[in-house]
């Protein structure tokens, strides 16, 4: 579960390497973002050569969650850290490149352009 001041890894090619949760977006006033949810977010951590500034404010999608999600077969899954990849307004990634798995539940979620960047879908 990620809540509001959560800092998360960037798993993605954007220059971005990690950012602070604000909110959750797309679940009504819900407290807490899992798998596939879109949250807005303040980069905390660049790298030099990036064209997005430290402190600016993104969207993004949850992609690896190290809470425990029950998925509708009764199976859980459950990944190392918490990581997401940054998009635009329209759900695309603003990257090239997504690094490490990323959670089947994002196909739900029609993040379809994700899911083809990652090199394995959990």
């Amino acid at each position: 579960m990620i809540q509001t001041q959560t800092r998360l890894r960037v798993t993605d090619n954007s220059g971005v390497q990690e950012i602070g949760c604000i909110t959750v977006i797309g679940r009504g006033a819900a407290k807490y973002a899992s798998l596939g949810d879109e949250i807005v977010a303040s980069a905390k951590h660049v790298t030099p050569q990036s064209p997005i500034t430290k402190g600016t404010v993104l969207r993004a999608v949850v992609v690896r969650c190290r809470q425990s999600v029950v998925r509708g077969d009764g199976t859980q899954i459950k990944f190392d850290d918490n990581a997401a990849v940054i998009v635009d307004t329209e759900k695309n990634p603003r990257c090239t490149r997504v690094f490490g798995p990323v959670a089947r539940e994002l196909r739900e979620k029609h993040y379809t352009r994700i899911i083809s960047l990652a090199p394995e879908v959990a």
